[in-house]
């Protein structure tokens, strides 16, 4: 009896916790009844806190709550927090140090406790308090206050991503924070926070809103400048769209369409842009050089074992800050270094701890000026970046911090991924990215280039009997890289001797592919293969054993920009090329993904084109007859097959920016047949494999949808069509013809779709664009 009396009164004890716990989570949702410790008796609290296992977090939340009115005792207020601090610190460090996905259903019972009982609210009540007050006798809190209130706040954050979003719901508090960054002592915790709260913000913040802006970033010194930038990629990054249906060119269109202002990231570029003096110092810390002793980089091992414990960077910002926080800058721009130098901790701390931070901070710093360049602002962010000497500021650290040594193969991530590589990787790479948007399509490239081999383009052109380019006459020699060689020259020294299979090779490939996009230039393609760049490329596609359909595929577009007009490059090819089985594996390579390899498909068409437009040149006719490549695409029914198979694994639903290409190649191929008057014969052998496959009026009710598609995408008035035509050498207009020509209604035309299609199969698919 007395055994059944004592298990009711453990279940009655454990209810009654159950039954608190209920109510405060029913007032959370409703707002009404009991929503915080302070609601609940003291004693009552004390009672239940052993058996629930409280450790006394809600009656310290009650304590602080009497102790935190206007002028109360502040430091009795800090003692509760550091009270309460200690307990959800060991939770937060222990997410960061183990796995960070705990099997415990509540795998932290102390933070959970903590916000359960109104302590994040209470919180940020205490730190907002002297800004939601009249009174000017309010006690002001101390730096070390406002630190610990911070500190617990991103604890809480670190285990509930729940706290996490609760915060970034709250637009008065997170302009608040803000407010916090203009004080030194208290910049790192405000910016950690602020970096967690900004990254599950459902909306982008405006950064015009953040008050006084300008003169906030102006009193940064480079340190909290660089740590700044992890802030502002958040605000300045165009959100993802999500799964793949989203990032259709399709999905894109409408929702463009349907918001036709500028985003909120673009509205934050023109702001940051706005702040005076802010590129100028990107561009001294992108540059800045980093003092390191000998044999340093021998403990970068040991680093990179420490930063996957680290987590972050402003954890690593915190070791620094113990190392310089005895030396009080005098300004923004030399007491970064000064500091290291002077401060009695410098020794307390590796050398190459001290590397990767600066790598850290640079990579914060590339990511935010890489997203300008290709912002809309694109040709105002090129003059400033240009005018401040990133350039050869970039290349005067090439061998010393950026390529200092072979790294470690790594997972590729694309340019929209979220990364978890070590410093020095993601150095690497948003270096990589920043060339690659540097010369892509601009007159600018040339900066990459030292006077010699300036010197050496200007040559080349005279030996063909060519006009210089006007792109390099214009090119301000003050500005360009110095040193025995050019950051691009560099660049593909380093490439000839990355491991195969490292993906670094599809970034660097990018970069100097980027370097040749736009209009063609014999010039600049001469001066690549001079430097052995075609048979090192043919070696990865061909010897090297390369799997990566992502480095292939930046091979073949590397590859077509290289040969493209170019009878030096075929013949380069051809002599590396040199039996059956070599070109029998180019082959195979090519075929194996066509979406991969398309650009070079076409780019081989488009020279057979001209080519065979140019036979009394002698040069020219051996070409043609001796190169095995162009007399593999100089057979039409090698022609017929690449347009069948590149017009039937694209259409309207699953265009996307990568693919999208495969439609372009096949106008190509089309506007090369309409132009020799045979496009009726290549709209015919359409239809005929259709029948053969049975499939009638499957492929060009499928192209026909694609072109009207085309016509809505490219004749955008946002849509910039120069691309198409820089890299075709054919007009827009005779595409935009083209295109019409194929879409007539009228079935008597020889050269429109629609004549080619059966009555019985028309307009298959025909409504998809009208949704």
């Amino acid at each position: 009896m007395a055994t059944t009396e004592g298990s009711k009164s453990l279940r009655t004890r454990r209810n009654s916790n159950k039954n608190i716990i209920t109510r405060i989570r029913h007032g959370h949702i409703t707002g009404r009844a009991i929503s915080r410790s302070t609601e609940i008796p003291e004693a009552l609290l004390k009672e239940r806190d052993h058996r629930a296992q409280w450790h006394g977090i809600p009656v310290l939340l009650r304590r602080l709550y009497d102790s935190s009115h206007l002028n109360s005792d502040l430091s009795q207020i800090h003692f509760i927090i550091k009270d309460v601090s200690s307990f959800l610190s060991m939770e937060a460090m222990s997410f960061v140090t183990e796995d960070k996905k705990p099997a415990l259903e509540s795998p932290y019972p102390n933070t959970n406790t903590f916000d359960l009982f109104g302590g994040v609210d209470l919180l940020v009540e205490i730190l907002m308090r002297p800004t939601l007050t009249t009174k000017g006798n309010v006690s002001k809190m101390s730096d070390d206050l406002v630190k610990d209130c911070l500190s617990v706040l991103y604890n809480c954050c670190i285990c509930m991503e729940g706290v996490t979003r609760s915060l970034a719901s709250r637009d008065d508090f997170v302009m608040f924070l803000f407010t916090l960054m203009s004080n030194k002592k208290t910049f790192l915790q405000t910016a950690t926070l602020i970096e967690d709260i900004l990254g599950v913000r459902k909306e982008m913040i405006q950064l015009q809103d953040i008050p006084n802006l300008p003169s906030l970033v102006q009193s940064f010194n480079q340190q909290q400048l660089a740590n700044f930038c992890r802030i502002l990629s958040v605000t300045i990054s165009e959100p993802e769209m999500g799964n793949d249906d989203k990032n259709t060119l399709l999905a894109r269109n409408a929702h463009q369409k349907a918001n036709p202002c500028p985003s909120y990231s673009e509205v934050n570029q023109v702001a940051l842009l706005n702040i005076p003096g802010f590129i100028e110092r990107l561009c001294k810390l992108a540059t800045r050089k980093v003092s390191e002793a000998s044999g340093a980089s021998s403990l970068l091992l040991e680093l990179q074992d420490w930063y996957t414990w680290l987590d972050n960077a402003p954890v690593l910002d915190a070791l620094m800050q113990m190392a310089t926080e005895d030396t009080e800058p005098s300004s923004t721009e030399s007491s970064d270094e000064s500091s290291l130098a002077t401060s009695p901790h410098r020794h307390s701390l590796p050398q190459s701890m001290k590397v990767v931070h600066e790598i850290m901070f640079k990579v914060e710093v590339l990511y935010v000026l890489c997203v300008l360049l290709v912002g809309r602002q694109r040709n105002q962010v090129h003059r400033m970046l240009a005018e401040f000497k990133l350039i050869p500021g970039l290349n005067n650290l090439f061998d010393k911090l950026i390529w200092r040594k072979q790294t470690s193969t790594h997972v590729l991530h694309r340019q929209n991924q979220n990364c978890d590589c070590s410093p020095e990787i993601s150095f690497k790479i948003q270096f990589l990215r920043l060339l690659q948007s540097f010369s892509d399509h601009h007159e600018n490239k040339y900066l990459l280039l030292n006077s010699q081999e300036l010197n050496e383009l200007s040559a080349i052109s005279m030996k063909a009997s060519l006009p210089e380019v006007e792109a390099l006459v214009n090119t301000d020699r003050n500005l360009i890289c110095d040193g025995r060689k050019g950051l691009l020259t560099r660049l593909i020294s380093v490439m000839k001797k990355e491991p195969p299979d490292s993906s670094f090779r599809f970034w660097q490939a990018r970069a100097v592919e980027s370097f040749l996009r736009g209009s063609t230039s014999y010039t600049d393609q001469v001066f690549l293969l001079k430097r052995g760049l075609l048979e090192h490329i043919l070696f990865c596609i061909i010897d090297s054993g390369c799997k990566s359909r992502d480095v292939l595929q930046s091979y073949f577009d590397l590859l077509g920009e290289l040969m493209k007009f170019n009878m030096d490059a075929f013949k380069k090819f051809n002599k590396y090329v040199s039996s059956d089985e070599k070109f029998q594996t180019f082959m195979t390579q090519i075929n194996s993904s066509l979406v991969d390899s398309n650009m070079l498909v076409r780019c081989i068409i488009l020279s057979l084109d001209r080519f065979e437009s140019q036979t009394d040149n002698m040069r020219v006719v051996e070409v043609l007859s001796e190169c095995r490549l162009l007399s593999y695409m100089a057979r039409v029914d090698n022609r017929l097959t690449f347009l069948f198979r590149l017009v039937n694994i694209i259409n309207v639903q699953t265009l996307t920016q990568e693919n999208v290409s495969c439609l372009n190649t096949s106008l190509v191929v089309l506007m090369l047949a309409r132009r020799r008057g045979i496009l009726p014969f290549y709209l015919n052998a359409l239809r005929e494999k259709e029948y053969v496959e049975k499939y009638p009026g499957c492929l060009l009710n499928n192209f026909h949808n694609l072109l009207r598609f085309w016509q809505r995408h490219y004749l955008n008035k946002d849509k910039d069509s120069t691309c198409l035509e820089n890299s075709s050498c054919i007009p827009f207009t005779y595409w935009k013809e083209t295109v019409s020509v194929l879409l007539s209604s009228e079935r008597t035309s020889l050269c429109a779709i629609a004549s080619y299609i059966d009555e019985p199969y028309m307009d298959l698919g025909r409504d998809f664009l009208e949704v």
